[in-house]
């Protein structure tokens, strides 16, 4: 029968400081170090696609001729019709 483990493992290797940390971390926050890993790296995934998304959201304005505070002009606008 396969195993239906809702969880997948993974090892990964840290350099030695950081391997202190995390674990001084975990400790200090009363959590398992997989809760501390898998927060960060929920977090790093999040980041990412923001980071991404801005990089576009600078790309069109750029391409359209925007300048930052007409994008901020035309945020406010849309917030405000809620369009």
């Amino acid at each position: 029968m396969p195993n239906k483990r809702a969880s997948k493992l993974m090892t990964i290797s840290l350099p030695p400081s950081l391997y202190r940390e995390t674990i001084k971390t975990a400790r200090e926050e009363g959590r398992t170090n997989s809760e501390l890993v898998r927060e960060s790296v929920r977090k790093y995934i999040s980041d990412r696609r923001w980071r991404r998304l801005l990089d576009y959201g600078r790309r069109k304005a750029i391409e359209t001729g925007l300048k930052p505070d007409e994008i901020e002009d035309i945020i406010d606008e849309l917030r405000d019709t809620g369009s």
